[in-house]
């Protein structure tokens, strides 16, 4: 029977996803030979990319039982990007909002770091996104 650390390493994906898509993890523990996993999404969106993200892993999730409700209640997640040599602000919101003149929606996103559109970014700035 695998254990919970097994399953924590197989499906160290999703479980990386639960936590950056702002799920809210109820349970997750062994049960049988199946992980248990249940919580709530913040939006249907989310619980889709989870599922997703376990078909991914596994398209028969025969190992797997999962329950994510949706409770609007919890705060949307933030998409960040972290500056890479290269980068622009044209090339992130063409990257992550799918058209490079929305570069300003992410100056918008960032007060305090970001001013203008002649701000400077550098490797290693980590820049919220905002949704597209």
């Amino acid at each position: 029977m695998p254990t919970l650390e097994q399953f924590k390493t197989k499906y160290a994906s999703v479980l990386d996803m639960v936590r950056r898509r702002n799920v809210r993890l109820d349970h997750l523990h062994v049960e049988g030979e199946k992980l248990v996993i249940t919580g709530a999404a913040p939006s249907e969106e989310v619980r889709n990319e989870v599922w997703n993200q376990i078909k991914a892993v596994d398209p028969l999730y025969a190992d797997l039982q999962c329950q994510i409700d949706i409770d609007p209640s919890l705060p949307p997640p933030v998409r960040t990007h972290t500056v890479v040599a290269g980068d622009s602000l044209w090339k992130i919101a063409r990257k992550h909002l799918g058209n490079g003149a929305a570069y300003p929606r992410i100056i918008q996103a960032n007060p305090g770091k970001l001013r203008d559109d002649k701000s400077v970014i550098h490797p290693g700035d980590v820049l919220v996104i905002p949704e597209p």
